[in-house]
């Protein structure tokens, strides 16, 4: 039958043969019921990966007993990241790599691009789920990873590798051995052409922890964000660079994103945002062109199309900018994407710029929400952002109307209040013609 009759969807039937099997750890039997006042915590203690960026979003370490996807398009990096979270890993007890996609031949070749081999990193190249425990039961390690989830399979079901009842059982056997032995287990996972994760939900109902690894695999940035973490924030993000000896942590990343702007180019803004507890300088650019067909194009890349058409919106009926008619697009320099209402004001003044042909100071940021109503809202963490763009060099910020802020931050920068996206322009405009005029004299 191709078609369920319960959803109507196509090929999502799976026959399932059940087929009694070994656990690939022998379940133990629990403690019972106990009061959670009674339950101690005081014993689990993080174990630090020895990558900083990592330990930022996963909360301070891995945690023994946890499973964690790591998930992510072809060639972003994810085996690298494995590998070296295999390679740098702290604490007690062995690591096991298992590997479903490379010999170990291909695994030692690719291990010697890294700074430091892992010499005495245990490897085993295997994709029969039972075929693990007796390494697994050997050397009890204290972290196994699995590159990748999609390329096993169990004797549970008959299905082929990478399929719906493959990906479940054998992320269920896997799981139910890392709990038991308490041992940190890291899966990694493949995704669909629209971003999301293969295989099951179910699989990321069933893990702990789930890690996407994006960026443009033409540039060198990359980003490890997390979309579900049940021992800390998913607010976090970690910020990589990609080296020939792999991957490298980026503690500052604001100076790297802003390394390569040209500063006195229109179209171009600099937003302070704020990913969880860091926050983050990155370059909005926009260029406003003549249409060149019936339809006016609109093309983003790191920003949401809707919110773009906000803005588009707001700022034709809100301002004297007339940009509906153009052709309009928006990028983020640095392959960053942004999903936090917080860059309006930033994208908003690009494309005042580029269509007024009329660059914004070199020493200017902007932060802020826009309204339907045109109106600059206030946005999350200001003080955080206005410090670290006075930090950079940014002595103009520009900020919605009422916010106060500390009088140390006050001093130590030129805040200009806006109330709303026609103030924002007025004000553009206007410091060209004062920058014009100091250029003159």
């Amino acid at each position: 039958m191709g078609r369920c009759p319960a959803c109507g969807a196509w090929e999502t039937l799976v026959e399932e043969v059940s087929a009694p099997a070994a656990a690939l750890v022998a379940n133990e039997r629990g403690p019972g019921i106990a009061r959670l006042g009674d339950v101690d915590a005081s014993g689990v203690v993080r174990v630090e990966t020895g990558i900083a960026e990592l330990d930022r979003v996963l909360g301070g370490g891995l945690v023994p007993g946890s499973v964690i996807l790591l998930a992510g398009e072809p060639g972003v990096g994810k085996s690298t990241l494995a590998l070296q979270l295999a390679a740098e890993r702290q604490g007690p007890g062995a690591v096991l790599y298992l590997t479903g996609e490379e010999s170990l031949e291909q695994l030692r070749l690719r291990s010697e691009r890294l700074a430091k081999v892992p010499a005495d990193l245990l490897v085993m190249a295997e994709t029969r789920v039972e075929a693990i425990r007796g390494p697994w039961m050997e050397h009890a390690p204290g972290l196994v990873v699995v590159d990748s989830i999609q390329t096993l399979r169990t004797d549970r079901a008959e299905s082929a590798p990478g399929s719906v009842a493959q990906v479940r059982e054998c992320a269920a056997a896997l799981s139910a051995a890392a709990k038991s032995q308490r041992c940190a287990l890291v899966l990694v996972g493949h995704v669909t052409k629209d971003g999301s994760v293969a295989g099951p939900r179910v699989l990321e109902h069933l893990v702990d922890v789930v890690l996407g690894f994006e960026g443009d695999r033409a540039g060198p940035f990359r980003l490890l964000r997390s979309s579900k973490n049940r021992f800390g924030s998913t607010q976090e993000v970690g910020v990589f660079v990609m080296t020939e000896h792999g991957l490298e942590g980026v503690p500052n990343p604001s100076e790297l994103f802003l390394e390569q702007r040209r500063a006195g180019t229109p179209g171009s803004c600099i937003a302070p945002i704020v990913e969880g507890t860091r926050p983050m300088l990155v370059e909005i650019q926009a260029l406003v062109a003549p249409a060149g067909y019936g339809t006016a194009r609109r093309t983003t890349i790191g920003f949401d199309d809707a919110r773009l058409a906000l803005l588009l919106a707001a700022l034709d009926r809100r301002s004297a900018i007339d940009v509906l008619g153009s052709d309009v697009y928006v990028n983020v320099a640095g392959g960053v994407r942004i999903s936090e209402p917080g860059s309006d004001l930033a994208v908003a003044l690009a494309l005042a710029s580029s269509r007024l042909d009329c660059p914004l100071p070199a020493d200017a940021a902007a932060c802020g929400e826009i309204g339907l109503g045109g109106e600059v809202r206030r946005a999350s963490r200001i003080d955080l952002r206005v410090r670290e763009a006075v930090r950079l060099g940014f002595e103009r910020v520009l900020i919605p109307a009422g916010v106060e802020l500390p009088a140390a931050l006050e001093r130590a920068a030129n805040l200009i209040r806006v109330e709303d996206v026609a103030d924002a322009v007025a004000w553009l405009r206007a410091s060209r013609t004062v920058d014009t005029a100091a250029n003159d004299s």
